[in-house]
């Protein structure tokens, strides 16, 4: 029991990705609009998108400090402690209902082969020749990813000073169905933990400039191939890696350190301009060469949508050129471009305090990233409890629509 355990839990908390992908944050809000986030920026998601953006915490919504912007809600500091889980629930129930079916045909073909004698293998062969609908479900089942998603979060945001410690982990293994034996197998998975921190700086009103620093660690488990037969070694494989990576998370000599670059301009009351260059990592972390993340964006706010009251309302419409050095998925044409709009309304609020008591406030946002549409939606109470739910699809084939993967997350978060 303690062997499974251990063996779940490693699964859940690992990642697996593509060797040049570099620590990933999954920001509900972000993902909800298509990700398109680089000139949105004004919230503590500034850490992680446009450091630059943390000029703007606490000048929202403050006639004072920043009459150009003053139709949006004030925002005074964030703090918060997130924690979220996300998965290919489609995947999940069309692997388990494939699942059923071929260990029905397995049954069948075993029950068989011991009352004629004839063996298991040529029955199966037989089978399929015979049911020419069984082979496509034996395809759907062969090679199925089942991602499983993880991410907790500490952050602290202040006018322009900003900082989060982050864990995201994956795991995405794949079934090979087979003709005899079926097995599982994973070609990588890893978990990420990543520590950071930056400041912004004003030169203007309307212009500011972002720089922070991170520190990040990633614990990986090369491929392994389980089936019934290998299924103990697996498992006490697992065990020692889980072993080495609690022995070695105090190793500072495996901790990557990286840089990130923003800049955002207040063209006009509505309009925002940003540009961020992050992941610049100085070295390799755990052998993978991170590319550098170039995004360019804008962000339209409408004056007349905007609301700067005790019920308060905030419109955003959004769109990014992201990850330009990413040459890899230049034959994908939208990979690049992300592009949402999200409303955040102030629904209960105590009249005439500017936002200082939001009762409840909620936020709906829709987008396409990558090509593929995505959605989400956020409830806040007291300013303190945020429930957030997210869909966005990831592409997992040579092109934009060949091979969709919809990832669904959801995220509870307490603070200020």
């Amino acid at each position: 029991m303690k062997k499974t355990f251990v063996l779940f839990f490693a699964l859940v908390l690992t990642t697996a990705a593509f060797a040049a992908k570099a620590p990933t944050h999954h920001s509900i809000r972000a993902e909800s609009m298509g990700n398109a986030h680089v000139a949105v920026v004004d919230d503590k998601e500034a850490i992680y998108f446009n450091y630059a953006g943390l000029s703007q915490i606490n000048r929202l919504g403050n006639y004072e400090k920043r009459p150009e912007q003053g139709y949006y809600p004030r925002n005074y500091f964030d703090m918060r402690i997130n924690v979220g889980g996300a998965g290919p629930f489609e995947s999940y129930v069309t692997t388990y209902q494939n699942a059923r079916d071929l260990q029905a045909m397995y049954n069948r073909v075993g029950q068989a082969a011991e009352e004629t004698g004839i063996p298991q293998t040529n029955l199966l062969l037989d089978t399929l020749a015979a049911h020419p609908e069984l082979i496509h479900t034996l395809n759907s089942y062969d090679h199925k990813a089942i991602s499983m998603k993880l991410k907790m979060d500490a952050e602290l945001a202040f006018h322009n000073l900003g900082g989060a410690i982050w864990i995201d982990g994956d795991v995405a293994p794949y079934i090979d169905a087979g003709i005899v034996l079926p097995y599982l197998t994973v070609d990588t998975f890893y978990v990420d933990a990543v520590m950071q921190g930056g400041i912004a700086y004003d030169f203007t009103n309307e212009f500011s400039i972002g720089v922070g620093i991170k520190g990040a660690k990633r614990q990986k488990v090369e491929m392994i191939v389980m089936d019934i037969g290998n299924y103990g070694s697996v498992n006490d494989t697992l065990i020692d890696r889980v072993s080495e990576a609690r022995s070695d998370i105090f190793n500072t000599e495996t901790i990557s350190i990286g840089m990130d670059f923003g800049t955002l301009w207040q063209a006009t009351r509505e309009l925002r301009v940003g540009l961020s260059l992050r992941d610049v990592y100085f070295k390799e972390l755990a052998g993978d060469k991170i590319t550098p993340n170039l995004t360019v964006g804008v962000n339209y706010s409408p004056r007349f949508f905007n609301v700067n009251t005790a019920y308060a309302r905030k419109f955003n419409i959004a769109c990014d050129f992201a990850d330009a050095f990413d040459a890899d998925h230049n034959y994908k044409f939208l990979h690049h471009f992300n592009f949402g709009l999200e409303m955040e309304q102030v629904l209960l609020a105590w009249p005439g305090l500017n936002n200082q008591i939001r009762a409840l406030s909620g936020r709906i946002a829709a987008g396409f990233k990558g090509g593929y549409p995505s959605a989400g939606a956020g409830v806040e109470i007291l300013h303190v409890l945020t429930l957030e739910f997210a869909t966005w699809a990831e592409e997992r084939g040579y092109y934009t629509g060949q091979d969709e993967e919809r990832i669904y997350m959801g995220q509870i978060s307490l603070g200020f």
